[in-house]
């Protein structure tokens, strides 16, 4: 066997030699592999310098190596064994071929010393080492175990925990449930009608007064000091060295997107963290070929691996994410959406954040925010949405123990603590909200961080409820799924948990659902003055109903325009009354997801993306500096 026991400057200078790479490109990766700790070879390949075929041909003419292409000559399938997939990501070697003499043939994209010292410790000294590419690798283990993958991505979860899926989507105790309130309302009503509208509406009043109470408690609980939160962050930062900093795996699920590929592609370069350590996964469906074409169209650098989910239904994002995770290298793992801009130091932070937590604390929520936000009266309102929510709400939550339903991105983490969930539910629409209270329950916490992602705000009101419907849908999922054994979830989360998970998940979309239905009567009952209504107003819930009316909506309104003050976006201030018609367009979300949870529940209604007036600039822009790192 050749001794691989060579240094970097020895394989840089072959590769200047060769005419491969230049001496100022050989001089900036070995200051920049001296700084990370890594190998040359690792620095090369994370930069666009290289072509990967004739860098790998040359790597092994240097070491008197083979040079093989597994996606032409793929390993032997008896030698790949599924459960040391990880291991073979990590260090990038597989087994591929029995010699002719017998002898194992490993195949390595990392020649060098760790490998070597990886291959005999794993498989013995008796072996023979080809050279092959990591796109080729990590292809060729994608093609052993696709099928497998495939089945694991839209089953696993309900094949080992079946309480914690939303495949079911009823359980039979809960249509029972149902059959039984809807029979004592049915009877109710012929008997004693008055009394029973009475005690509904009495019902739907406290529900309402509890919902407004709950979203103040938690407003004024997470009024932190963000100022004195980020000046520990970046404490914690400066003590980080980009040698003690870990691989990280970044998906990112798109479908049919390929106009905003080049603005995410630069979105991701501008992250502050060595590129060599950066596992960026580009998630695409087999099908979507406009997407595939211009993903291969850009000639993205190695520390980008274009992943094919092969098909098979539902045909949700969280399937494509469970389908990708198997190739995970890092040992955090953070979730993008295609028009994703995260601030550059999010790695970082949420590294550091990670470090001074305890281990229970497996998943750490950026916020989420939009650089369109004055684009038009829905993006301003859709801002002030974000704005509470994640600003104000989120933090309330944190401070009081209640469960976090995560954002659909942004969500950072703990790779190994993934696998253990069995990642994410591919029957529910809202996958990051389900696991954020499947964590909980399984005793682990989450941590909101000082760090946002700006997304692009829907511009269109149809795509905006195509959207939300498919949110709240997920919503009533989640609740079904976490709400099947009540008892033991109060045992899991506590009483404050149950309390703040009915009230945030399940108040927003009851509220949404019923609003309508007070709306028309206080609308008939001030058209009208009709005396008819007063039977089923009795003074007390007269009076709480007009409370609710007047004071609960005032102070979700006086909430909305407080929402962008941390931010210091002032101008949105004005638009929050207007927040009445877009609670008419949340209302028509939610029976829209209402009747598709009956219909068609695990339906992933897609939302358009790149729509917005400042896409042309961005993707300019993407463009021109891609060229310029070329």
């Amino acid at each position: 066997m050749p001794d691989l026991h060579v240094t970097d400057s020895w394989t840089g200078d072959h590769l200047v030699e060769q005419g491969i790479i230049t001496l100022d490109q050989l001089d900036g990766a070995a200051m920049l592999a001296q700084r990370w700790q890594l190998p040359l070879t690792d620095v090369l390949m994370s930069r666009s310098v290289l072509d990967g075929r004739t860098f790998y041909g040359s790597l092994a003419d240097r070491f008197g190596l083979s040079h093989v292409d597994l996606m032409d000559q793929p390993p032997e399938p008896a030698l790949l064994h599924e459960d040391e997939v990880d291991d073979y990501m990590r260090e990038l070697t597989v087994p591929w071929r029995r010699g002719e003499s017998g002898r194992l043939v490993v195949a390595t994209a990392r020649p060098g010393p760790e490998a070597m010292l990886h291959i005999r410790r794993r498989y013995g000294s008796a072996v023979d080492v080809v050279v092959t590419s990591r796109r080729a690798l990590r292809h060729a283990v994608q093609d052993r175990f696709s099928a497998s993958w495939t089945h694991r991505a839209v089953y696993e979860l309900d094949e080992r925990d079946p309480q914690m899926s939303a495949r079911t989507v009823f359980t039979p105790w809960q249509l029972f449930a149902m059959w039984i309130a809807a029979s004592a309302c049915a009877a109710g009503a012929v008997v004693a009608p008055i009394a029973t509208l009475i005690a509904l509406n009495a019902l739907m009043s406290v529900f309402y007064l509890g919902n407004f109470v709950f979203k103040g408690v938690a407003i004024w609980a997470g009024g932190v000091d963000l100022a004195a939160q980020r000046r520990e962050i970046d404490a914690a930062i400066g003590l980080l060295h980009d040698e003690d900093l870990p691989i990280y795996t970044v998906l990112v699920p798109m479908f049919r997107e390929p106009d905003v590929l080049p603005i995410l592609a630069a979105a991701l370069r501008r992250l502050d963290y060595p590129a060599a350590k950066l596992d960026i996964k580009i998630v695409l469906e087999e099908g979507d070929t406009a997407t595939i074409d211009a993903a291969r169209a850009l000639r993205l650098e190695e520390i980008f691996e274009i992943v094919l989910v092969p098909p098979s239904h539902p045909q949700t994002k969280p399937k494509a994410c469970n389908y990708a995770f198997r190739l995970a290298r890092g040992e955090f793992t953070v979730i993008y959406d295609a028009e994703d801009k995260p601030e550059p130091d999010q790695l970082k932070r949420v590294v550091a954040a990670f470090a001074r937590a305890p281990k229970k604390v497996a998943c750490v929520q950026c916020r989420l925010n939009y650089y369109n936000r004055n684009e038009n009266w829905l993006t301003r309102l859709f801002t002030l949405d974000y704005s509470l929510w994640f600003d104000l709400l989120l933090p309330g939550l944190e401070r009081m123990g209640v469960p976090i339903p995560l954002g659909g991105t942004s969500n950072h983490f703990r790779t190994s603590v993934l696998r253990e969930l069995h990642a994410w539910d591919p029957f529910n629409v809202t996958e990051d909200a389900d696991l954020g209270i499947r964590m909980t329950q399984k005793g682990y916490a989450t941590k909101l961080v000082e760090s946002t992602t700006f997304e692009e705000a829907n511009v269109s009101v149809g795509n905006w409820i195509r959207q939300r419907s498919r949110w709240i849908k997920g919503y009533m999922q989640t609740l079904l799924v976490h709400m099947r054994r009540p008892v033991r979830f109060t045992q899991q989360v506590g009483p404050m948990g149950v309390l703040g998970f009915v009230m945030f998940v399940g108040g927003t979309l009851l509220s949404g659902l019923l609003n309508p239905v007070f709306w028309a009567v206080f609308i008939v009952w001030a058209a009208t003055q009709a005396a008819g209504f007063d039977i089923f107003f009795p003074p007390v819930l007269l009076y709480l109903s007009l409370f609710n009316l007047l004071a609960g909506n005032g102070l979700l309104i006086f909430l909305m325009m407080l929402a962008p003050f941390r931010r210091n976006w002032l101008e949105l201030t004005p638009w929050a009354p207007t927040v009445v018609a877009y609670w008419v367009l949340l209302s028509i979300a939610a029976w829209k997801g209402l009747f598709q949870l009956v219909t068609n529940p695990f339906y992933w209604e897609k939302t358009e993306h790149g729509l917005s007036k400042h896409t042309a600039g961005e993707l300019a822009a993407a463009l021109e500096t891609s060229g310029e790192s070329a």
